[in-house]
This record gives C-alpha cells, structure tokens and sequence, in this order.
C-alpha cells in the first residue's frame, strides 16, 4: 500500500509526495497526473488517443493506474 505524505514547497502552499511500497500499488489518477507533470485534459487527450498507460476502472468508475504499469509505461515513452 502506499503512503503519501503533505509537504509545502517555498511558498508555502500544499504539495503532495507519494511514494509507494509495492510494485502493483494501484494510483489515483491525481497521483499518476502529478507524477507526469500533466493536466487532466492532457491524460483525456490520450486516453482517448490509446496513448496513456493502462488503467483500471473500479466499480464506481474511477481510474487506477497499477504502479508498475506506469513503470513500464514511463520506460516505453522512452527515446533510444
């Protein structure tokens, strides 16, 4: 399970830092936005595109993107 932690940044306003424990750790969508650095209609653009990483939708229509999915994902984004 993973742990997220609220820091602040120098001006003083909320961040948010998580780090996770294992591997198939199950991300929030916020969690996988803040991690890529994008915004929300970024992640619909290629979601929509089949560009985004894998997700898992749960009962109640939430998003989840497992940990080393996004992973695997980041190093398939990779340039050689």
């Amino acid at each position: 399970m993973g742990v997220t932690a609220i820091a602040r940044n120098r001006r003083g306003a909320p961040t948010i830092a998580v780090r996770c424990t294992h591997a198939d750790d199950l991300l929030t969508l916020a969690e996988v936005l803040m991690k890529l650095k994008v915004s929300r209609s970024t992640w619909n653009d290629w979601r929509a595109k089949n560009r985004a990483p894998r997700c898992t939708k749960l009962p109640n229509g939430t998003l989840r993107v497992r940990r080393s999915v996004l992973d695997q994902w980041l190093e398939d984004q990779e340039e050689h």
